[in-house]
């Protein structure tokens, strides 16, 4: 009779649960799978149970990978051209660094103290697996845009020689966003190119993405303006393009439509630029004005002739030469050194740069091929570009020369790029 009464007392109780909504409502059974969908899901999990075994093996292998030796050649060619650009720097720069700070070695010692990090940095970067940077690229790319777009606002980028080109904090610190900027393109656009293949064979996915991403950058470095920082990343960025497998016409147009803008500017037709171009056909029609700058490097160079007139003993050097220990810091070398000497100098850079590609050639795989050739390729144009024009050879135009130009946000990254293609050779296949 309990037992009824219990059973009784516990139905209420249901009921009003329902009622209520507390009680759970049974789930709907599911149809039992079909064998064919049971084959299909198990094959799918062993496609993923595949991949993923996949990934762990190649990312172990990575690991093992980067612990190998790196390209010793390639680093002691690194470590010789900053530590000559240390010594050419201290010999170019103790005049105006005693005129404008009243301290012989204050360039110098700036110069050491970033270089000395750099090297650093390069070490630590060797030996991180280079392919950690693909998780990085995008956000990089994007970081580095919005700084160019902070350095055009007055107040935050700071105004020197008629460029806003810095950001900083008074005289204390400052940093160029351009030189980020280059670094930044040449990862992202190597990881983007390396997992397309035979996509970038068609307009849409090997050439719009990236000519919208140069057009950006192009436009917001020309507001600074920076027109050499603009060159240099838009011939990275091409030249990236070409070795991940864009069809050659649309290289043969770009470089036809470069020429032909060139050719017209050079003949008069287009305004802009006609006074640096003139200056660059004969600087002697204006030698104490526009021609001014060229005309002094071209005389620091004659009075080098073979031999130079010694290691510290350039007379050019003493406030007749502007940015003697900058951009035209190459025109010192050679009054000083000599042609021999520089070279010499000339060579170790070759040497750095074919060992550099030979890397590149020899690089694991095809997102490790393609950020050495692109830093490896900037650093070629820069310093082709830099003599260039302190020879006369080029127009005008404001562009240092790699290691030995003061600059401690340009060494810093410079070191930083060397870095990265030790990080490579580390996984070379040979």
């Amino acid at each position: 009779m309990a037992e009824a009464q219990r059973d009784v007392w516990r139905r209420l109780r249901d009921a009003a649960d329902v009622l209520r909504g507390k009680a759970a409502v049974p789930a709907p059974k599911e149809p039992s799978p079909t064998p064919e969908r049971l084959k299909a899901q198990k094959k799918k999990e062993s496609r993923d149970r595949q991949v993923r075994e996949k990934l762990r093996e190649q990312e172990r292998e990575s690991r093992e990978l980067a612990s190998g030796p790196m390209d010793m050649p390639f680093c002691l060619l690194v470590l010789l051209l900053t530590a000559v650009g240390l010594v050419m720097l201290l010999s170019a720069s103790f005049p105006w660094a005693y005129y404008k700070r009243q301290d012989p070695t204050y360039f110098f010692r700036l110069q050491g103290l970033f270089a000395l990090t750099g090297i650093c940095f390069m070490l630590i970067i060797s030996r991180v697996n280079y392919q950690r940077l693909r998780g990085i690229a995008k956000l990089f790319l994007m970081v580095s845009v919005v700084l160019l777009v902070l350095v055009l606002i007055p107040g935050i980028g700071k105004l020197s020689h008629n460029a806003r080109r810095w950001i900083g904090v008074g005289n204390l610190f400052r940093f160029q966003p351009s030189e980020l900027v280059k670094l930044a393109v040449i990862i992202w656009f190597s990881s983007d190119i390396s997992r397309k293949r035979e996509r970038m064979r068609t307009f849409r996915e090997g050439i719009l993405p990236y000519l919208k991403i140069m057009a950006v950058i192009s436009v917001l470095m020309l507001l600074e303006p920076h027109l050499s920082g603009t060159i240099l990343i838009l011939g990275t960025g091409a030249v990236l393009m070409l070795v991940g497998g864009i069809q050659l016409r649309w290289v043969l147009g770009a470089v036809g439509g470069a020429g032909f803008v060139a050719l017209l500017m050079i003949k008069g037709l287009i305004p802009y630029g006609q006074s640096r171009i003139a200056m660059w056909k004969n600087p002697f029609i204006d030698p104490q004005n526009q021609g001014y700058q060229l005309v002094q490097s071209l005389i620091s160079i004659g009075s080098g002739g073979l031999f130079g007139v010694g290691l510290g003993k350039s007379r050019q050097k003493f406030l007749y030469l502007p940015e003697e220990h900058n951009d035209f810091i190459f025109a010192v070398v050679c009054e000083e050194l000599g042609l021999i000497g520089a070279t010499l100098i000339m060579l170790l850079f070759a040497a750095m740069i074919l060992r550099g590609y030979w890397i590149a050639l020899h690089a694991r795989d095809r997102f490790g091929s393609l950020l050495a050739t692109g830093v490896i390729t900037q650093m070629a144009m820069q310093t082709f570009f830099n003599i260039g024009v302190v020879t006369g050879f080029l127009p005008t135009t404001g562009i240092s020369l790699p290691f030995f130009s003061y600059g401690g946000t340009a060494i810093l990254i410079q070191l930083a790029e060397m870095g990265i293609v030790l990080s490579v050779s580390r996984q070379m296949k040979l």
